[in-house]
């Protein structure tokens, strides 16, 4: 039956894979301009960004990501080395997605002492990742 569905699986996980990405690449920089700013008004308006990034784009994205790379994985069989590693990178950006709703609500409520450039630094996280994962998942190494 899933074997059946595995175009749309996988059609399904790539879609919902690069939402969750976006969201992973922009929220760092909307922690950069709030943690730069001396505007109260514009530090509400980016609160209210990043809230509505991280729970209407990045969090369904995230569960629609790992819930079809399960399905597939289920479909395919897929096995392997690469296999472990990609999903140990999964969850490592996962938990990078935990830490940015953190950051999160740290920022919206002022309690935020990080600097700008330390969210410039986090922005590269989910690109490294990324980079390996696709790696992975193209050349399959490690059988």
């Amino acid at each position: 039956m899933l074997a059946a569905l595995y175009p749309w699986l996988k059609w399904l996980h790539i879609v919902a894979m690069i939402s969750w990405m976006v969201g992973l690449f922009y929220l760092p920089r909307l922690f950069v301009y709030h943690a730069e700013t001396t505007s109260a008004e514009v530090r509400e308006t980016l609160a209210v960004m990043q809230h509505k990034l991280m729970k209407v784009i990045m969090t369904p994205a995230m569960l629609v990501t790992w819930v079809s790379g399960i399905a597939l994985i289920a479909a395919i069989g897929a096995g392997g080395l690469w296999i472990v590693l990609k999903i140990a990178c999964v969850l490592a950006l996962t938990a990078f997605h935990g830490i940015c709703g953190r950051w999160r609500k740290e920022l919206a409520a002022g309690t935020s002492t990080r600097e700008g450039r330390f969210f410039r630094l986090m922005n590269e996280v989910p690109t490294v990742l990324l980079v390996v994962i696709v790696g992975l998942v193209i050349f399959k190494p490690f059988g």
